[in-house]
């Protein structure tokens, strides 16, 4: 794919998830770096120096999308390494092997549908206010005991995938929404939630936008505290807040998810 500086795209229409057409503005399609990590004058040179590393030196691993020479696949990383190439090509190089070994491009629909069945996770039809894809968790139908660790693994890879393929072009950031209305001790699954995070710092950075907790009820709290120090530098990106946030700050009303309308 080819590589892309920041620049002024064109205006472009696609179809949404009612059937309508909607614009995508210029401000909205707006490269993310604007608000991350700023570019240097030679990204595209430390782009190809990121290439050319990667077929020198792991000339194995695969090519096209998500591969060694995916353009915007090294960029993300190389903003999330501060430009620094072999930081860059160090995290790329695990990430390309982990989509292998995991087996990402094979997933489907019909690979999670068993587990999906649940309604425990699903991407929103709709982006947040911000133009955002959503990626709502609902944590009261989680229940580690009865359901297998490996089919929620899929299921939390298969929604990031779909939730960055909402967005035109694989640009952007996820907003992540945790329903903990309803949640028990039961629901409690630290290890599942260290390897959401693990997700998205080794093989999606810069890819988590915002996290919100929303209903948190007391039991929650101690959970909490053993689930903060696992965020490392993602904790600050976490928002404690109520059903009505949500409404009010995040969606407007006929953008909404279900389960938060009032």
């Amino acid at each position: 794919m080819a590589f892309r500086l920041c620049h002024r795209p064109p205006l472009l229409s696609f179809a949404s998830p009612n059937g309508g057409v909607r614009k995508q503005t210029h401000r909205q399609l707006r490269c993310s770096s604007v608000n991350q990590t700023a570019e240097p004058l030679d990204a595209r040179k430390l782009v190809l120096e990121v290439k050319d590393k990667l077929e020198k030196e792991h000339s194995s691993l695969p090519v096209g999308k998500n591969g060694r020479d995916d353009e915007d696949m090294i960029l993300w990383f190389l903003k999330d390494r501060k430009f620094v190439v072999e930081d860059a090509v160090t995290k790329l190089t695990k990430a390309i092997k982990w989509r292998e070994d995991f087996g990402v491009s094979t997933l489907s629909e019909d690979s999670v549908k068993i587990i999906y069945a649940t309604g425990k996770a699903y991407v929103h039809d709709f982006t947040d206010v911000k133009g955002r894809p959503v990626l709502v968790v609902v944590a009261s139908k989680h229940f580690p005991e009865k359901q297998a660790a490996a089919e929620n693994q899929k299921l939390c890879v298969f929604l990031i995938e779909k939730a960055l393929h909402k967005f035109p072009y694989g640009l952007g950031e996820i907003l992540v929404i945790v329903d903990l209305r309803g949640f028990r001790t039961e629901n409690a699954d630290i290890m599942f939630f260290k390897f959401l995070i693990d997700a998205f710092y080794y093989y999606y950075p810069k890819r988590l936008g915002q996290v919100l907790l929303v209903g948190a009820p007391f039991v929650f709290q101690p959970i909490w505290q053993l689930l903060k120090p696992l965020m490392k530098s993602y904790a600050a990106l976490v928002r404690f807040c109520d059903a009505e946030t949500v409404r009010s700050e995040y969606f407007q009303e006929d953008t909404m998810p279900a389960a938060f309308k009032g």
